[in-house]
Parts: C-alpha cells; sequence; structure tokens
C-alpha cells in the first residue's frame, strides 16, 4: 500500500521576532514494513537546515534561523510504501512468555535507561492486576488486557498543546490526549519491570468512525520482549502497531519525541497562534 503524508505547522506572530534552533523530529525511522519513496522537507527561507541522527537514532533536522519574521513554517510532503503486518507475528523466548520475567544481564545494560519507574505513587489501573511471583500469567494476553483497559478507562481528549500530564494525574482525571496515555502506559510497564520507550509519529486509521488520531500527529508506547523485540501498544485505540503506526521518533522520556522543539524570543509580549494540518491520503 501507498500512502501520501502532507503535513504542514505555522507560527504567526503580531510582530516579527527571532527564533532559536528548532529540531524536528517528523520524519520516519523505517523499517521493513515502510519505505520512504519521496520526502520535500520546506521551512522559511532563510534557514539553514542540518539533518542528523540523535542518541535514539532518530532522525532530525537542526533548523537555524537568521532573520526575524512574523511567521515560522514546517512543511513535509512524504510519499510511503507500507508492507502488511501482524502486530502479533512474533515467537517470545521462553522465559519470556509469562510475567514477570527478568531480562537477561546482556540486555539489561541496554535496557536499563527505560525500566526507571515514575516516583509517583503505585499506579493502580481499575479492574487490572499485575502478575506477580505467586501469581504468573501469559506476557501477550497480560499486555493486551491491559492496553484495553487503559483504553476503557482514559477517554480520549484532543489538546495540541502543553507537556504530557504525569500519568498518575491522567489515571485520576480519566481524560487524556494520546502522549497522555501514552506516557501512563510506559509509566505502568516500567512499573512492572518491563522495558518501554514512547513513540511518536503518524497514524492512518482505516475506520472512519474511529479516527480520533488521524488528522493529527499521534504517540503511542513500544515495550521490548525477549525474543520479539520492540512491540507497538497504542492505549488511545486500545490495540497493538500494525503498518498503520509510522514511527518518527523514539525515546525514554516525552521530550526525546517531541515533533518541533525550538522557541522565539522579543522584548515585550507579542501575540502567538498556531496552525496545524495533517492530511494522510492513498497514492
Amino acid at each position: 500500500m501507498k500512502l501520501g503524508v502532507r503535513y504542514e505547522t505555522s507560527y504567526r506572530y503580531a510582530a516579527p521576532v527571532r527564533f532559536s534552533r528548532h529540531e524536528l523530529r517528523l520524519f520516519p525511522r523505517g523499517d521493513v514494513f515502510t519505505r520512504v519513496l519521496r520526502m520535500k522537507f520546506e521551512t522559511n527561507a532563510d534557514a539553514h537546515v542540518r539533518f542528523g541522527r540523535d542518541v535514539f537514532d532518530n532522525c532530525v533536522a537542526a533548523c537555524s534561523f537568521t532573520d526575524p519574521a512574523a511567521e515560522l513554517r514546517f512543511g513535509l510532503e512524504l510519499d510511503l510504501e507500507l508492507e502488511k503486518r501482524n502486530p502479533f507475528d512474533f515467537l517470545l523466548a521462553p522465559e519470556a512468555a509469562t510475567m514477570p520475567f527478568s531480562y537477561p544481564v546482556e540486555l539489561q545494560r541496554v535496557l536499563a535507561p527505560y525500566q526507571l519507574a515514575p516516583h509517583d505513587t503505585a499506579l493502580e489501573i481499575p479492574h487490572w492486576t499485575a502478575p506477580n511471583i505467586d501469581h504468573p500469567r501469559p506476557t501477550v494476553s497480560t499486555l493486551v488486557q491491559l492496553n484495553e483497559r487503559l483504553h476503557e478507562c482514559v477517554s480520549y481528549e484532543r489538546r495540541e498543546e502543553g507537556p504530557a500530564r504525569p500519568p498518575n494525574e491522567t489515571l485520576r482525571i480519566g481524560k487524556g490526549a494520546c502522549r497522555d496515555v501514552a506516557l501512563l502506559l510506559a509509566a505502568v510497564l516500567r512499573q512492572n519491570g518491563l522495558a518501554a520507550r514512547l513513540t511518536s509519529g503518524f497514524l492512518r486509521e482505516a475506520d472512519p468512525e474511529s479516527r480520533r488520531a488521524e488528522g493529527s500527529l499521534h504517540a503511542w508506547t513500544e515495550v521490548y520482549l525477549p525474543g520479539a523485540g520492540w512491540v507497538g501498544m497504542d492505549p488511545t485505540n486500545g490495540i497493538f502497531c500494525d503498518q498503520n503506526f509510522i514511527i518518527a521518533a523514539a525515546g525514554i522520556e516525552p521530550g526525546d519525541v517531541t515533533p518541533i522543539d525550538g522557541y522565539y524570543y522579543q522584548r515585550g509580549v507579542t501575540e502567538a497562534r498556531m496552525t496545524c494540518r495533517l492530511e494522510l491520503v492513498s497514492l
């Protein structure tokens, strides 16, 4: 299947302002299921753009600006080829077939930063009990149930701006944007000894009735399972991730996967307005 991604974000100001360096993480990481056929990236004419890789191997466009301007614009066109992927087409290592389990020593050295649990009070998910040594449970079905429970107990809230809420707050108020629920799921996974990372990117939703995330950038979670590798879980929609989830960035904390990171500066107060447009089209 071929898919076109058409994305544009613009920031408009009442008067010309200066811009810091901006870093963008909008470019597909790519794997055997996602192939980039064409890419076109645009921003202000005076920008100097450098592409590189960050510590998580995300593709980053670092944009430096020389002139003040009353508008800052970023545009991205992607033509992608997506291969069908069954999110459950993996074979777990024997030691990971049931939860709880421990990672082998050689994996612990790499995964330790992804296992750091939040310092909040223990997160208790309604109608979901974490497995323990005395009561182990099958890993895959346990994670499926957790994903579905978060989908049921946290209602979707479209919120374009602001950082991800703390996991305990999202759970308390029972609603959140995709980045809030993704962080909550990562916290629960880490609390149960699993390595989890946050991801952001694009989501094509085939069912018109459930298109809550399409039209905006999306965020979800990945858990590392021995034998399977990183497995995507989307608590916003209560499903595991197939070829329709296109990863642009992965990291440990929300700041690691921020799509656009930068600021403007000027003396005094300046009125600002942001607009964002995302369209996914079949090619």
